[in-house]
Parts: C-alpha cells; structure tokens; sequence
C-alpha cells in the first residue's frame, strides 16, 4: 500500500518538535563585564566573543583599545582596559566591530575573514567571494 507524497510529508511534519531555535546561526555572546577597583574594567568572556565572530582575539583587543582611547591587555580568556566603562560601551562597540570587520557588506553573512595584503587590510568573503577594503586598525 503506498502513500501520497502529501500524507508521508504531513506524518514527518507531525513528528517534528515543537520548540524551534531562533533561527540565527551566528550568535554573539552577551559581553560580561565586571569593574575592579576604581581604574580597571575585565571583559570575562573575551575570548569566547572573538572565538564566535572568528577573529584573533589581538585584532579585537586592539580596536577595543583604539575606539577607547586607552590601553588594554589580553590574558587567557579575559581582557583587562584602563579605565571604568559601562557594559553598554562595550556591546556598542562590539557591534561597530561587526559591521566594519564581521559582517560582508556584499551578501550580508558573517563568513568573513580579515586579509593582509602588502599594507592594505581586506575582508574576504567565504560565502559570496566578495573582497571590500576594511580600514587599519
């Protein structure tokens, strides 16, 4: 006895979960800051940021610094900035990150990666193959 298309793809649908994911595949993690002292702010979760976006952790670090104008240092999995800085300072730049040196301008993914050629600095898509300029760090 054979089934239409229609009954067999009605049964397997009846058997999916209900629960579905938000559908995004590239997801940040939130930033996880902590101030100590008066004159220090520890992003705990910094290598797990530049991990997700696949990124060197010292390029992130040093647009941190740059953006904040102030010096930062990179130790195992956190990162350590002079100065006291709120938690949204730090999303907000997070995504400046994104958008400049994440995200293709061409296709809109974030299959991407940061290429050196002579002195210039280029983002190279993986999913579209588009190449845009990025600005020095």
């Amino acid at each position: 006895m054979m089934k239409s298309y229609e009954e067999l793809l009605k049964r397997a649908q009846a058997k999916l979960p209900e629960e579905k994911g938000s559908g995004e595949r590239f997801e940040i993690p939130r930033v996880r800051t902590f101030v100590l002292g008066r004159t220090r702010t520890i992003i705990r979760n910094f290598k797990e940021i530049a991990n997700a976006l696949n990124r060197n952790p010292q390029h992130l670090m040093k647009f941190f610094s740059n953006e904040m104008a102030t010096a930062g240092n990179l130790e195992e999995t956190r990162a350590t900035f002079q100065g006291k800085f709120r938690n949204d300072t730090f999303e907000h730049l997070l995504k400046t990150y994104i958008d400049n040196f994440v995200i293709c301008p061409v296709c809109k993914r974030p299959d991407t990666r940061v290429v050196k050629e002579k002195r210039f600095s280029f983002l190279k898509c993986e999913a579209c193959g588009a190449k845009s300029s990025v600005k020095a760090i």
